[in-house]
């Protein structure tokens, strides 16, 4: 136990927590770093991703859960109860916003992670990387800094290009798209193998010939990164100068002028609060509840909890005509157990011309008798929307959610250049469709409801100048003080269209970086 002074306090157990603490202890060997999370650990294994669960119950119910393919239905089938008047007892796991209490109406998919590791402990573990309107490049930086973040970002997740093929079939698919994106895309953006932070192992075949990872059958083998794989103390232990707490909340920032002295925590089990002094606090609470912590502490900068983004998601799937694409069903394979495709690709967005990811998932049909019968292929598509001050998060000065944090509503609705991007969106995706097979877009697609993807972006924004329009600077230290810092998907200032986790990242590089400089070498 580290006590209650400390070098560095995280606020937060999640990825970018994780991503935080990993950098800042290379950085500094000697910082003692305290790092406090809400939420309570799924299982034996703190920050560990449920795909890789060593408990059966768990392993088996996340599997079920994702395997549609589509994040929301992490939630399962239907919308969340509310979680109660109190959070104390409650299970670990998502819950939608509305279950905390808040106005969520106008983004009814929206939810949050309620345990240790926050969402790092559920996400897909794509991780595509941004590029053109996505970037986020600081003004004044040495030439390459944005690459050389972007690659120490996917090195921390442990991100390998291409962990799943579906060998032939999945070429010949890509192929196709290929033929119909092809001219739009960007040089290194055509349709591809999709990046992923998921670190494969061999594995042998039954006659025990080794086999390469993307052929390998048995369980466990492509293990998604988590939490504890980008800081290994955080389930090993080992190292002294670490401890997480989990069933720990900061519920307030203790500070005067523009210097964070530490911060006030309770333990949810038992409503001890207390304080803990730090001579650096980086904040990683997610999207939504940073900015809420920073409500909650008077921190009020005119952005606070504007520019709420997500990009709209179009969710679609097209049974492949392999006779036409000339495809060879006894070449196909059966998903590993614990996976629910075979191969893994993108169509990444190219700027103007092309402005949506496409996130293509191919596994094989099977009848009842469990031969395979057909090629299916999933076109889950990404639009990016507009980034709007009018789309934000309210906190309550008078209400207080289950966890004894401001309230919150929310407010977000898509602008008539959304809805026509979001329709152009539809149709790309109904030419990739067809290019594959017999596609309708009113049969085979849908436009989920928004929150959806669970990425959400933009509330503490990051920006070049302290004009009310940003909440920290491009070093992610919040505007008028000199030792706090966020991390996370809320303060990446762009919209997306790929998958936000990758690019979050790009922010904890950031903030290391900056926070380290408070510390003795």
């Amino acid at each position: 136990m580290l006590g209650n002074s400390v070098d560095v306090l995280i606020v937060g157990g999640g990825i970018m927590a994780a991503g935080v603490a990993r950098q800042l202890r290379d950085a500094r060997p000697g910082a003692r770093i305290l790092m406090v999370d809400a939420g309570t650990v799924i299982g034996s294994v703190a920050g560990q991703h449920l795909h890789d669960s060593p408990d059966e119950a768990i392993w088996s119910r996340y599997n079920a859960r994702v395997s549609t393919g589509v994040q929301s239905h992490y939630l399962g089938a239907e919308t969340t109860a509310d979680i109660g008047p109190t959070v104390v007892g409650a299970e670990p796991g998502i819950y939608n916003l509305s279950a905390f209490g808040a106005d969520a109406d106008a983004m009814p998919a929206s939810a949050v992670a309620w345990n240790a590791g926050g969402m790092g402990v559920h996400w897909t573990a794509a991780t595509p990387w941004p590029f053109a309107f996505e970037a986020f490049a600081a003004p004044g930086a040495p030439e390459g800094q944005w690459q050389a973040d972007l690659a120490s970002a996917q090195k921390l997740l442990h991100v390998d290009p291409h962990p799943y093929s579906s060998g032939a079939p999945g070429d010949t698919m890509i192929a196709a798209l290929d033929e119909v994106f092809g001219p739009a895309s960007a040089e290194g953006r055509h349709p591809q193998p999709m990046p992923m932070a998921v670190t494969p192992t061999t594995g042998t075949d039954a006659s025990g010939t080794d086999m390469h990872a993307a052929t390998a059958s048995p369980s466990g083998e492509m293990l998604r990164t988590g939490p504890n794989r980008i800081f290994e103390p955080i389930a090993t232990g080992g190292d002294p100068l670490f401890e997480l707490r989990p069933g720990t909340l900061c519920t307030r920032l203790e500070y005067a002028g523009g210097h964070v002295s530490g911060a006030t925590v309770r333990t949810i089990e038992t409503g001890e609060t207390y304080l803990i002094e730090a001579t650096v606090v980086v904040v990683c609470a997610d999207t939504i509840r940073t900015p809420q912590l920073l409500w909650a502490s008077g921190i009020r900068p005119e952005a606070l909890g504007q520019n709420l983004n997500e990009h709209a998601f179009l969710s679609g799937r097209v049974t492949a005509d392999h006779e036409r694409l000339g495809i060879d069903l006894s070449t196909l394979t059966l998903p590993r157990e614990g996976e629910h495709f075979i191969g893994s690709y993108w169509l990444p967005t190219s700027g103007e011309g092309q402005p949506f990811h496409g996130q293509i998932m191919d596994s094989p049909i099977t009848d009842e008798a469990g031969e395979i019968v057909g090629y299916a292929v999933g076109l889950s598509w990404y639009v990016p929307t507009e980034t709007r001050a009018a789309n934000r998060l309210e906190f309550s000065d008078t209400e207080l959610d289950p966890a004894g944090m401001p309230r919150l509503s929310v407010h977000f609705s898509y602008s008539d250049a959304d809805l026509a991007l979001i329709e152009r969106g539809r149709q790309s995706q109904a030419l990739a469709g067809r290019a594959l097979g017999d596609f309708d877009p009113d049969r085979d697609s849908a436009l989920l409801a928004a929150g959806s993807s669970l990425h959400y972006t933009g509330t503490v924004r990051l920006g070049p100048v302290d004009d009310g329009t940003s909440v920290c600077d491009v070093d992610a230290r919040v505007w008028g003080f000199d030792n706090l810092y966020l991390a996370g998907n809320g303060v990446v200032p762009t919209p997306l269209a790929c998958n936000s986790t990758l690019t979050g990242m790009i922010t904890a590089v950031r903030a290391s970086r900056a926070a380290a400089r408070h510390l003795p070498a």
